[in-house]
């Protein structure tokens, strides 16, 4: 009963670890037994993992940093200090340390950077029976994993592959070069992050190997390193689709100052944007004095047209994150959301206008057509914000920029400064000679 109440408490420490703050986390990792820090220590990411290092006594760090894999090594020595980098590679033996400065020599959002150098791997002329023995021995070291063999020629390069389930259903005296699948799916070590995940995506393995141009092993990335990596990013994009820099950490460790400099940038930019809409409504002032009736739709046909763009945005911005539409796309993407922006247009002018016509008395006698005014430019405004909200993630990353950066409040920012324009327009058309 003790130690099912020691794992309970354990798990429901990890699950709490993000909200907890600096002080309360090393209070419960120096309360733990040492094996139970052990494992909270392994489960955490490098970021929260570095934090805890940097606390421990000197004499200690060694013991710790020993206990992780060398792609995990790699992870919490990017997050320390620079003083302190050096420090901890010193700490490692001499084969772990080569291994971690070959993965430190990659970009950390790179396969190179994600994968594991230690990997199980086996000659294309062993038996069977040989094979297991020797994957029996290999399994005592810091091997990722197990349930794949890699079947490498003398020069490393990569030749096959087979499974723990494929060598025991295999007569002993079999040669792994007959039995190993030579149908290989690999990942480039120079591959981005984001495109590593779509491989994962579809396929069904718990690891993919890791090549060089030269098809060359130099490790493997698994499926649980490829849900961390697309987490962070999923992350980043949610941040940036809301109008403000990625955090690059959790948002309870954030500093105030941190948090303010990385929010202030887009709303400074959003501000000046929303100076234009000020500007704008100046030079339709003679309008608005003649007919001030036309003043108490702005905020409707407006904020109409910066929903549909948002919408729009976040839409095709999650597809390309999902691989489901490509720059190729464009076109149609545009013809798509033409036809949309048009329908939601539509159902929104006839809500409009149904909506005045039933209280018309109380728009003055021409409510009629500022009925037909309201209801045209939500059509016209709408149409806008959804293919403006759709191309702009394409432009964006046309020139080299991410597609994310086309946050929701810029696009409702943009589309509220041309909708103005459109929507006085459109009055100018239809009350002109009347209240104009």
């Amino acid at each position: 009963m003790e130690d099912t109440k020691q794992e309970f408490s354990l798990e429901t420490e990890l699950e709490n670890w993000p909200t907890y703050t600096f002080d309360k986390r090393k209070e419960i990792f120096y309360s733990l037994p040492r094996h139970e820090a052990e494992e909270l220590f392994l489960s955490l990411n490098g970021s929260n993992q570095a934090e805890l290092f940097q606390e421990l006594p000197g004499y200690e760090r060694r013991s710790w940093i020993r206990l992780l894999a060398p792609d995990d090594v790699a992870d919490l020595i990017q997050e320390l200090p620079k003083d302190y980098q050096s420090q901890a590679l010193e700490l490692l033996d001499p084969v772990t340390r080569n291994e971690v400065n070959a993965l430190l020599a990659y970009a950390e959002d790179e396969a190179g950077g994600l994968m594991n150098s230690r990997f199980a791997r086996l000659r294309p002329e062993m038996r069977v029976s040989e094979a297991i023995s020797y994957l029996r021995a290999q399994s005592k070291a810091q091997i990722e994993t197990i349930y794949y063999a890699y079947v490498l020629d003398q020069h490393q390069k990569l030749m096959g592959v087979v499974t723990l389930r494929e060598l025991f259903n295999t007569f002993p005296t079999k040669v792994i070069s007959e039995i190993m699948t030579t149908d290989l799916v690999t990942i480039l070590d120079t591959l981005d992050q984001e495109e590593i995940g779509k491989v994962f995506s579809q396929q069904n393995y718990l690891a993919l190997p890791v090549v060089d141009g030269d098809n060359v092993m130099k490790g493997i990335i698994t499926v649980d390193d490829v849900v961390e990596t697309m987490q962070e990013d999923a992350t980043e994009d949610i941040q940036k689709i809301g109008g403000s820099e990625a955090l690059g950490e959790p948002y309870l460790d954030i500093s105030l100052f941190s948090m303010i400099k990385k929010r202030a940038g887009w709303l400074m930019v959003l501000f000046v944007g929303q100076l234009f809409t000020a500007s704008l409504m100046k030079m339709f002032e003679g309008e608005i004095e003649k007919a001030v009736v036309l003043a108490m739709f702005i905020p409707l046909v407006i904020s109409s047209g910066g929903n549909s763009g948002s919408q729009a945005t976040t839409l095709i911005i999650r597809a390309m994150a999902l691989g489901e539409v490509r720059m190729r796309d464009w076109w149609r993407v545009l013809m798509r959301e033409l036809g949309s922006g048009l329908g939601l247009g539509l159902i929104l002018a006839i809500l409009g206008f149904i909506r005045i016509m039933v209280w018309g008395d109380a728009y003055g006698e021409y409510y009629v057509y500022i009925a037909l005014s309201v209801s045209v430019s939500l059509v016209g405004i709408v149409l806008w914000g959804t293919v403006t909200g759709s191309m702009l993630p394409f432009a964006l990353k046309k020139v080299g920029l991410d597609p994310a950066a086309a946050s929701a409040p810029f696009v409702a920012t943009l589309v509220d400064v041309t909708g103005l324009a459109i929507y006085f327009s459109v009055a100018h058309f239809f009350l002109k000679g009347i209240l104009l």
